[in-house]
């Protein structure tokens, strides 16, 4: 199955301070990792977005949330997601997550 390249925003942010980032980031983990077929793009992307709920990253969770849409996830089932991780990885950080889904999908996910 042939996969559509996923842009990496490490070269923008990072560049040649650090480059090996950059590399790792562009060849291994969206080059390789991503590319993997046991998993499709649209679940790596859920399981990528639960993740940093749980751990309560929320600067990287702008991108994935999205990027799990253009990987097929609807912002619905996305909220939904972080509604059903407060229960297990604390009503706080699924409240931090729901803040930057709102702020990127809007009012979208009420419709």
């Amino acid at each position: 199955m042939a996969h559509r390249k996923i842009a990496s925003s490490a070269r923008e942010s990072y560049g040649p301070f650090a480059s090996a980032f950059v590399a790792y980031s562009e060849d291994v983990l969206f080059g390789d990792l991503w590319r993997r077929e046991e998993l499709s793009l649209r679940d790596r992307s859920l399981i990528t977005v639960a993740a940093l709920v749980t751990g309560g990253m929320t600067e990287q969770l702008h991108y994935h949330l999205r990027l799990a849409i253009e990987n097929g996830l609807k912002s619905d089932e996305l909220v939904e997601t972080i509604t059903h991780l407060a229960f297990y990885s604390g009503w706080p950080r699924a409240a931090s997550a729901l803040q930057v889904a709102k702020d990127i999908f809007g009012n979208e996910a009420e419709r």
